[in-house]
């Protein structure tokens, strides 16, 4: 069974897809929706390896604390724990949730998927 958060969550990617043109939205809606055996855990060693600074990074599935951030980027997921979190807003990055990525990001371009 499928949280309710999440499923209004696919909701709102799906409109913002369709009112936007933005493909990378509806791609993250499906992500959101499948089981949770099926989505993917980072670690932010592993993340630091796959950005820049200053970039934006959707990681669609779990983010842990292990390893460190070298870079300054504006994180969202779908759950990050707390240890992560913080390293992230440690080094100069910040975490923000979908509503506030697809207002800043009508579009999704610049957006980075990882993982």
């Amino acid at each position: 069974m499928t949280n309710q958060v999440v499923i209004q969550m696919a909701k709102d990617l799906q409109v913002a897809s369709k009112k936007n043109k933005a493909p990378i939205w509806s791609k993250l809606a499906e992500m959101a929706l499948k089981p949770s055996r099926a989505k993917r855990v980072l670690n932010l060693g592993q993340i630091n390896k796959f950005v820049s600074d200053n970039d934006i990074v959707v990681v669609p599935g779990k983010v842990l604390g292990t390893g460190s951030m070298s870079h300054k980027i504006t994180l969202c997921s779908f759950s990050i724990s707390t240890t992560g979190a913080k390293k992230v807003t440690q080094s100069g990055g910040k975490i923000i949730d979908f509503a506030q990525l697809i207002k800043s990001n009508p579009t999704g371009k610049g957006v980075k998927i990882v993982g």
